[in-house]
């Protein structure tokens, strides 16, 4: 507490106005006690968010176009990287507004969420229940991939090296899905899209207090994002490990286009998941698995890193 405030003296928190007085790392603490507005975790969000897509893009397009690849893949995660660019240069970008423009709400949603929903799995001395995170960090990726799955498919078809010349960007390409396959067509994937995200969710949220606690206390602002760094990498890295087989079935449903009368390959996520360990191996499931990790890991401490620096920014508004 402040010493020189009476408010502070008398009581076992210090007040919202007195957080200007406290050290940084203090200060730190005592923010995550403070409700936060939506907006704030809107912007936020939303920042951290478009920082991550922006930087890791490249690796979720080599992801994408490993896990929807059947049979063997040439070469590794470094070789399809350096040929991606060395072919593409800026169009290796090429389907990235889709999930830029989503990025903002999803992000708050993901965070608001899970805030709203660890209320509910907390007893009466506001203590979580056994696995409350976990269950919290699932009912907020179901929250989110409702948000998600149509952009998603959207992403996939330009991302895709069969559809290049086929859809000439963002808007061309809802037309012609719209056009060729109806409006049911954009919610090809939203059961996969729903575990995906449930799992990739519930382990992140459900880990990330608990690899938070393991580290040592940060004694600065700058310490407190290095533990928040390694934190979410830590979590984000173990959650991808757990989502990927979802995540496979969830690109290859949102890139297959079935002709009419006959039957598509993949349907629901739990069949799809056995007939691609039958056909092609359990291996097929980590299909896209390392430029996930590379993804996935370092993106979320980057997102958990810019996220709490830039509420830190918002904290006196």
């Amino acid at each position: 507490v402040a010493p020189d405030c009476r408010p502070c003296a008398r009581s076992a928190a210090a007040p919202v106005c007195c957080l200007r007085r406290l050290p940084s790392s203090h200060k730190y603490i005592m923010a995550k006690q403070v409700d936060t507005p939506f907006w704030k975790s809107l912007v936020a969000g939303g920042t951290a968010g478009v920082t991550e897509i922006c930087i890791m893009y490249p690796l979720d397009v080599v992801k994408t176009r490993a896990q929807i690849a059947e049979g063997r893949l040439q070469g590794n995660m470094f070789t399809q990287l350096i040929d991606l660019v060395k072919q593409n240069g800026l169009k290796t970008y090429r389907g990235i507004i889709p999930p830029i423009l989503t990025e903002a709400p999803k992000r708050a949603v993901k965070f608001a969420a899970n805030a709203h929903y660890q209320k509910m799995f907390k007893n009466d001395r506001g203590e979580f229940i056994r696995f409350g995170q976990v269950y919290a960090g699932v009912c907020a990726g179901i929250t989110e991939a409702f948000i998600v799955f149509a952009p998603e498919l959207i992403k996939i078809r330009l991302q895709a090296k069969e559809y290049r010349g086929k859809y000439l960007g963002t808007m061309d390409c809802i037309q012609k899905i719209y056009k060729e396959e109806g409006a049911m067509a954009f919610t090809k994937g939203l059961e996969a899209t729903l575990w995906r995200h449930a799992v990739w969710n519930g382990v992140y949220f459900g880990t990330i207090a608990g690899v938070r606690n393991s580290l040592p206390e940060a004694e600065s602002s700058n310490g407190t994002l290095l533990r928040n760094f390694i934190a979410g990498s830590v979590a984000g890295t173990l959650a991808t490990a757990f989502n990927t087989p979802p995540d496979v079935v969830k690109s290859r449903l949102q890139n297959q286009i079935v002709p009419p009368g006959q039957k598509p390959k993949y349907g629901w996520c739990i069949p799809a998941l056995a007939k691609i360990a039958r056909e092609e191996g359990p291996g097929a499931l980590y299909k896209g698995f390392w430029p996930k990790v590379m993804r996935l890991g370092p993106g979320g401490g980057i997102m958990l890193v810019m996220f709490d620096f830039v509420m830190g920014l918002l904290r006196d508004y």
